[in-house]
């Protein structure tokens, strides 16, 4: 039965039990007015006649006569159809409340609360956690509330010598202990005047190396404004990295160009990674889409996984959001700097470059699928360094490089590009597509200008399957087919640091691999490089579109088996897109474009699930393919080379 059948039994066996008819049944009429009262002594009418029985029974008595006014009375009667009332009906109200609580004090009246314009004096939402003793700060504590994690504001009281005003400026502090042991074997060339072990007489020597490489990075940061729901205001960030090396290889003039050098170094250097000013200006919607100018020396990275540029350089960058954050933009413009030759930190005691990047990018979230980030780019690299001779710090020549005519090199190129990054359903998709279109003014092969005509691809295709995720990758970068005429076909990016295939655990992107002369004269591909460039130095050198190209297949898992534990496994291919200038340059008739596989295998440990300790080992083997083969025979005829490498951050 309904709600409202329940409300009406009540009143139906009211009406029953006063004589109102059955459910169904029609109200009788009113009764009749009263007739007037009878004279003195004059009997009343005579009372309603009773009811004869069926079968001779007993008279049945009339009901007693029904008083509406009694009925309608009534509050069920008048709520039987919710939010109805009877009108010129208003219900009784209960009595009034009294309460007798001695000794309490009275409400304040209505002018002692403020206005609009007035304010209450309450401690802020961070000294009120102080205050009730829920929070003791502790300078050395990241993980509860602490100021110098720009968890609360700065107190003015306390540094006084502060140029600030107001109550919202927050101090950041940060700092990272980056440990890296790397024992590897790599093609190392045998010097020509001398060697470590007189007989050898052999192209390339021993292979066997390590490096011990320590890096100390500390930061600090001024920001004004609460950017826990809106961008800063103002941010002052400095960034300082010292690092101190050790490196050990088995031939002289690799470590050094001077032969009297021993065959291992020790080194140390202190470089300025971020020094910039970040200001706000402006809010274009209450939802804080904003645009900011950022100035100094600041990192940057092109694209989703580093393939083009990602360095942190000297430049003047104007970003923000539109449309509540669904377009994000950046347009910069970069003077690169020298780079410390063994540590690869920023050198701010030598000239910037005679090298600019201008760049522009928009980011389209949830296009053209939801769940998925586009993003187009164009990016010109203007190199002007033609007759710029750079000698590295070990004094090996890195601009120009010794290939070819050994002319001085400037060159314009500009980069389009895509890339995309996100999931398609169930598929997570990172892509990055590049067309390199320019100028060389001195192609180092013909001494002539030269047209670059290049292309890039990549893409990453992965799969969630609870604590499992496995992956897919492809890379193709263009190769030169004909180092005479006047087009470089080469893709070669500005300053690659690729996230991708394994990035760093994998040995090819790894380690650096000399191509001729000793150690780093010129090597086939870069540290923490994809791309078969044949620079001098990825940090010092310039883009070369003479090289054979890149193709890169490759597969992987992680398994995160527990909070604190990751196994990463991966099994790459890689190959020459054409080897036609190695074979100029190594003056041989053919060269397989086979380079071989790359398999690496990874541990991740976190203790607390936390990102403060991350501790790393992975282990990595190149099986040479027959082009690698080729281009770095042996008399040890090395069947494999391999990579460990054991690497432990602590940040605060």
């Amino acid at each position: 039965m309904s709600a409202l059948g329940s409300s009406l039994l009540p009143i139906i066996a009211t009406l029953a039990a006063q004589g109102a008819p059955a459910a169904g049944q029609a109200l009788p009429p009113p009764p009749p007015p009263p007739e007037p009262p009878a004279p003195d002594g004059a009997a009343p009418d005579a009372a309603p006649a009773a009811i004869p029985a069926p079968d001779g029974e007993a008279l049945i008595p009339p009901p007693p006569p029904v008083d509406w006014k009694d009925v309608l009375k009534d509050d069920l009667v008048t709520q039987i159809i919710e939010g109805r009332r009877r009108p010129g009906y208003t219900p009784d109200l209960p009595d009034q409340m009294r309460q007798d609580n001695v000794g309490a004090l009275r409400p304040p009246p209505p002018q002692a609360f403020p206005g609009i314009e007035d304010q209450l004096p309450v401690p802020d939402r961070w000294r009120l956690i102080e205050s009730l003793g829920v929070v003791k700060e502790r300078w050395f504590d990241p993980y509860h509330q602490n100021t110098l994690k720009g968890d609360r504001p700065i107190d003015r009281s306390k540094v006084p010598w502060l140029p600030i005003r107001g109550d919202d400026w927050f101090f950041v502090a940060s700092a990272v202990s980056d440990t890296v042991f790397e024992p590897r074997t790599f093609p190392i060339p045998v010097g020509v005047q001398t060697t470590e072990r007189p007989g050898s007489l052999d192209v390339f020597g021993k292979n066997r190396s390590f490096v011990l490489s320590q890096t100390l990075i500390a930061g600090a940061a001024l920001i004004k404004g609460s950017t826990a729901f809106k961008p800063p205001d103002v941010e002052y960030r400095v960034t300082l990295a010292y690092n101190f090396n050790y490196v050990d290889v088995p031939e002289r003039r690799v470590l050094d160009v001077r032969p009297s050098q021993p065959s291992h170094r020790y080194d140390n250097f202190l470089g300025v990674q971020e020094l910039f000013v970040d200001k706000h200006l402006g809010n274009d919607s209450d939802r804080y889409d904003f645009h900011s100018i950022r100035i100094g020396i600041q990192p940057f990275q092109s694209d989703f996984r580093g393939f083009l540029f990602n360095d942190s350089q000297l430049g003047i960058r104007l970003f923000g959001n539109r449309d509540n954050n669904r377009f994000q933009y950046n347009v910069a413009a970069f003077w690169r700097l020298e780079k410390d030759t063994n540590s690869g930190l920023n050198d701010i005691t030598q000239s910037p470059r005679d090298d600019f990047i201008f760049t522009a990018n928009l980011y389209r979230q949830d296009f053209p699928f939801v769940g998925l980030t586009s993003q187009v780019s164009v990016t010109y690299n203007r190199n002007r360094e033609k007759n710029d001779i750079q000698i590295d710090h070990n004094g090996f020549p890195v601009r120009p490089a010794l290939l070819g005519d050994l002319r001085g090199r400037e060159y314009d190129v500009t980069y389009l590009g895509y890339s995309a990054d996100g999931r398609i359903g169930r598929i997570n998709l990172t892509a990055s597509f590049y067309a390199a279109l320019g100028e060389d003014r001195n192609s180092f092969f013909t001494s002539k200008p030269a047209k670059i005509r290049a292309g890039f691809g990549a893409a990453e295709l992965s799969y969630d399957h609870d604590w499992m995720r496995f992956r897919l990758s492809g890379l193709y970068a263009t190769g030169d087919s004909d180092p005479y005429n006047n087009v470089e076909g080469g893709f070669d990016a500005i300053f690659e640091n690729p996230i991708f295939g394994g990035a760093d655990t994998s040995y090819w992107i790894r380690q650096t691999i000399p191509f001729a002369g000793g150690g780093r004269v010129i090597s086939l591909s870069g540290r923490n490089g994809i791309l078969n460039s044949l620079r001098s130095s990825k940090e010092e050198g310039q883009s070369n579109f003479n090289n054979p190209g890149t193709v890169f297949v490759g597969a992987g898992a992680d398994f995160d088996l527990s909070p604190e534990t990751r196994v990463s496994v991966n099994a790459n291919h890689l190959w020459f897109d054409n080897t036609a200038g190695l074979q100029v340059l190594r003056s041989e008739g053919s060269i397989p474009k086979d380079i071989g596989w790359d398999l690496s295998v990874a541990g991740i440990w976190r203790p607390k699930a936390t990102q403060n300790i991350v501790g790393r080992l992975s282990a990595a083997v190149l099986l040479p393919g027959d082009g690698f083969k080729d281009l770095f025979e042996n008399r040890e005829r090395d069947r494999a080379y391999v990579s460990v490498l054991a690497n432990l951050i602590v940040s605060f």
